[in-house]
């Protein structure tokens, strides 16, 4: 699991050109948006899109549960391995 979330945290980096961010800054607890790393709803928009290319996985534009999916890198982590196949 500490694999996929430090692939997660590169492509948030990458994904939304953060230079100044280094994957050992984001804290896989901290909330993705508003606190910690302070995202906005185009930022989701393009990770979304990053992750449904990288892992294959569809998240619904504007449901509760994508809300709780994005809410920090460690839950992110957790709807992707849960969707990877075996």
């Amino acid at each position: 699991m500490q694999a996929l979330e430090h692939e997660i945290k590169e492509l948030i980096i990458s994904s939304l050109s953060l230079e100044d961010i280094a994957p050992e800054d984001i804290d896989a607890e901290a909330p993705l948006f508003v606190e910690g790393l302070g995202l906005d709803s185009i930022d989701a928009l393009e990770l979304g899109l990053a992750l449904q290319k990288k892992y294959g996985v569809s998240l619904s534009a504007d449901s509760e549960e994508t809300r709780r999916h994005f809410s920090s890198v460690r839950a992110l982590s957790d709807f992707v391995a849960a969707r990877q196949p075996s």
